[in-house]
């Protein structure tokens, strides 16, 4: 009876292995990947927030900028990232983003617009606002 254990079955055992994990591999990368957001909804609303900015109304920029920071906030949720507020899951997910510091001051003007009633907001300080939100839910890839 020949000997099946050659150099040559041996070599094509370890490579049959090798590949296997590295198709596993591959398989686990690409679900981690698909991130469960919708795109599609997230883009139709996000152009609903930039378009708020095309009225000369200044409750229209808080409006645009409340309605920005909840659509990130969403993102964040629909990642899985935990924390029971926004300001929880920014922690959470500061290595996220591009530049944390700028999420953190938009996050920070948006409490202003919702906990203060003297905060008036002109168009220049919402474009730079929706700016930073654009670039934050583009980190996320929900845009």
């Amino acid at each position: 009876m020949p000997n099946v254990y050659t150099p040559q079955t041996i070599t094509l055992f370890v490579v049959a292995i090798v590949f296997a994990a590295m198709i596993l591999f591959a398989i686990i990368l690409t679900r981690r990947r698909s991130s469960g957001l919708n795109i599609e909804k997230y883009r139709s609303d996000w152009l609903k927030v930039e378009n708020s900015l095309s009225s000369s109304n200044l409750m229209t920029y808080q409006m645009a900028i409340l309605n920005a920071d909840k659509l990130l906030d969403r993102a964040l949720k629909d990642l899985g990232v935990s924390g029971e507020t926004m300001g929880d899951r920014l922690k959470a997910s500061s290595s996220r983003f591009s530049d944390i510091n700028q999420v953190w001051t938009v996050h920070k003007l948006r409490n202003r617009i919702a906990h203060e009633t003297d905060v008036h907001i002109n168009l220049i300080v919402a474009k730079k606002a929706i700016y930073v939100y654009k670039k934050s839910l583009k980190d996320l890839g929900a845009i």
